[in-house]
């Protein structure tokens, strides 16, 4: 056998999952050559007899499968253990494994995870509210708000937001630059919403400073990148955050998705106070 090998994805939706898993395989397994064909919206006999009578025609071809119609399934695995092709099912074990372990029938419907239910929409509108809300944008609406975001600039705040946005948070993100900076309503009433008070390291935030003003080829806003006046702009957001007593997290050395999960934890425990 040499070392190239045709790969056949077949799949009765889009075949989003099996390009993922596929691409974790082919991972583990240096220098060999694959050739990929795929085969999306595969639902019928037919189309599986011809991709089979194609397949054949290749000596080192390997199937896999992400079909949830146990019946084509089936039929897809005996066909192609007739022709000698391996052929292995991605999700057939697991869906049966939990079934068991549910005591409930799987309900075996292609594109299951692209059903248009109430949570899609919600995400939907969670991201429409949250990009309409960035950077301190319509900060009259900051009420509607599941998340409030401040912090100085460059501590992730937008990334952040978008981030917890695909998770169904309708989040504000407001830049901290003084006092003055945060909307009156939310001095009156600082538990409006879960507010989350961002900061970092100065040291940190001026290498991301300068970076950003070589991308946008600036040089004249000095004091943006000047160490001591972002240890005070640091200091005073974390005074700030303490005067109000908003809950703090440092982004230092925390991926986006680290502290949307610090946030989601303290979302959790707002929510438990406010009932």
């Amino acid at each position: 056998m040499s070392n190239s090998y045709q790969i056949y994805l077949i799949s009765d939706s889009t075949g989003e999952t099996l390009d993922r898993v596929f691409l974790a395989i082919k991972a583990q397994f240096k220098n060999i050559e694959y050739d990929i064909k795929s085969y999306f919206f595969t639902r019928t006999e037919n189309q599986v007899i011809k991709i089979l009578e194609e397949a054949k025609k290749n000596e080192n071809s390997i199937i896999l499968y992400t079909i949830v119609d146990s019946s084509l399934a089936k039929f897809l695995a005996n066909k192609s253990d007739e022709k000698k092709i391996p052929c292995f099912g991605v999700l057939g074990n697991l869906i049966l494994s939990f079934s068991k372990l549910l005591n409930q029938q799987a309900s075996h419907v292609p594109s299951g995870q692209h059903a248009l239910n109430e949570e899609y929409y919600e995400r939907i509108e969670a991201i429409q509210f949250t990009m309409n809300h960035d950077d301190g944008n319509m900060v009259d609406e900051l009420e509607k708000s599941d998340l409030i975001l401040l912090g100085v600039s460059r501590t992730s705040k937008t990334p952040t937001s978008i981030y917890l946005a695909n998770k169904g948070f309708k989040t504000s993100n407001i830049p901290l630059i003084n006092d003055k900076s945060i909307p009156e309503s939310l001095k009156k009433n600082p538990t409006m919403a879960c507010v989350v008070g961002l900061t970092t390291e100065a040291e940190r935030l001026v290498d991301i400073r300068k970076n950003r003003m070589m991308t946008l080829k600036e040089r004249e806003n000095t004091s943006y990148t000047d160490i001591q006046k972002i240890k005070e702009e640091v200091e005073r957001a974390k005074k700030t955050f303490m005067k109000y007593k908003w809950p703090t997290i440092d982004v230092t050395r925390k991926s986006v998705e680290e502290v949307a999960a610090s946030i989601i934890k303290i979302h959790e425990i707002y929510k438990n106070n406010d009932q």
